[in-house]
């Protein structure tokens, strides 16, 4: 048995990401859940959590219910000691809590004004002077974290920590809002979207339909400034290079067209996220490349 992390839609469920990417990013084994977020029957789907009412939140092997973000990083730290969740050293691993606590209880501006779409990215998105200053913040925190404990690569502190899965929605917000940003912080949100653990999440958003009138701006467009998926297209027929799915191991039912070579999978949901992004899924790209 694995764990079981219950969560909500792709596309603008910040806390949703953060829970996922916790166990994903860090190659912990997990299954996910679906809840109703927008359907109206979340609290229905969380009933067999007992004290759940928001998402994520995780069922262990051990039948422990977490219902919170913060108590989800703790308790994984915990259970899985080598997995590298938070910096060993201990200031570094200090200020990483540091940082994580502040984005769990701070930047109500942000999370107000800019709720996350991994859908879209705007373009003429006015920040506000609250927002501003929340920005600002963020960018005193990050550079901190970088320049003391960072090193040389892209990540808060060295590695890639539970500190950065705390700010991959954040990373989100400025992609999607276009938000004034120093070069610095460009760079590390660049990191994230090029994340394979984030590309596979949001290539698994647009997947999803559901568009809530809430996230919809009604400014212009621009397309998502993160790594531009290899182009494929669905096709018909069921002639392809591989005879079962690289997902399930299921017979073919469905195929994409990808470089003037064809691959199948066993549903269209496997091929339509796929062909989002298939450099995202590391089961198709061993087909690929065979």
């Amino acid at each position: 048995m694995s764990d079981e992390i219950f969560i909500g839609d792709r596309s603008y469920s910040s806390w949703s990401l953060r829970g996922w990417l916790m166990y994903h990013a860090f190659g912990i084994d997990h299954r996910f859940k679906m809840v109703g977020l927008y359907s109206g029957t979340m609290q229905d789907d969380l009933a067999p959590l007992g004290i759940a009412r928001t998402v994520p939140a995780v069922r262990t092997d051990a039948g422990i219910v977490l219902t919170d973000t913060m108590s989800i990083a703790e308790t994984l730290a915990e259970r899985h000691p080598g997995a590298g969740l938070w910096p060993a050293d201990p200031a570094a691993r200090a200020t990483a809590r540091n940082l994580v606590a502040e984005m769990h209880s701070g930047f109500t501006a942000l999370r107000g004004d800019c709720p996350m779409n991994i859908r879209t990215s705007w373009v003429g998105f006015a920040p506000s002077d609250a927002v501003q200053r929340d920005l600002a913040r963020i960018e005193q925190l990050w550079a901190y974290a970088r320049e003391n404990f960072g090193g040389h690569g892209p990540w808060l502190f060295g590695a890639y920590s539970l500190a950065d899965a705390f700010y991959a929605p954040v990373a989100a917000r400025f992609a999607g809002y276009g938000l004034p940003v120093s070069e610095a912080a460009a760079e590390y949100v660049a990191a994230h979207l090029a994340h394979p653990s984030f590309r596979r999440w949001r290539a698994l958003a647009l997947t999803e339909t559901i568009e809530p009138a809430q996230y919809q701006l009604g400014l212009a467009t621009r397309d998502w400034p993160g790594p531009v998926p290899l182009s494929a297209r669905a096709v018909d027929g069921t002639d392809s290079e591989n005879t079962a799915c690289p997902y399930s191991g299921d017979p073919v039912t469905h195929v994409m067209e990808l470089d003037g070579r064809r691959f199948g999978f066993c549903n269209a949901h496997c091929r339509a996220k796929t062909i989002n992004d298939p450099e995202a899924f590391p089961e198709f790209m061993t087909i690929y490349h065979s």
